[in-house]
């Protein structure tokens, strides 16, 4: 399954939204992401068109089942990754914004390496 960083960003974003507020808009994804509302408008329309979103008649964004897979990966290997960082004594916030820019690069084993080294948060 190869697709774009950005695309990618916006997954993440479409599903952190639906767990948060329940439904997810255009401008919600904007604000979240710090892009214009056309940018959303032509990655949903690509997103649309390559199955991983639906868009109903009031524009409320929902992923498909390969949308949501990818999303999870993506969501997963960010929370892994901030928790790592945060454990390391990176401040939460550095950690997250950190996370974000390194969640695409990183190889599987290093992924996995950070895995087996990661504590569960502690809620």
């Amino acid at each position: 399954m190869n697709i774009r960083e950005s695309a990618e960003d916006y997954l993440e974003m479409i599903l952190m939204l639906a767990e948060t507020k329940g439904e997810v808009r255009s401008i919600d994804i904007a604000a979240g992401l710090g892009v214009s509302k056309p940018s959303v408008s032509v990655a949903m329309k690509r997103l649309r068109e390559d199955g991983y979103i639906q868009m109903d008649q009031n524009s409320l964004i929902t992923l498909t089942e390969s949308g949501l897979t990818i999303a999870r990966k993506v969501y997963n290997r960010h929370k892994t990754i901030t928790r790592f960082l945060v454990q390391l004594g990176v401040d939460e916030a550095t950690a997250k914004e950190d996370a974000c820019k390194i969640e695409h690069d990183l190889s599987p084993a290093t992924f996995e390496a950070i895995q087996r080294h990661t504590l569960p948060w502690n809620d």
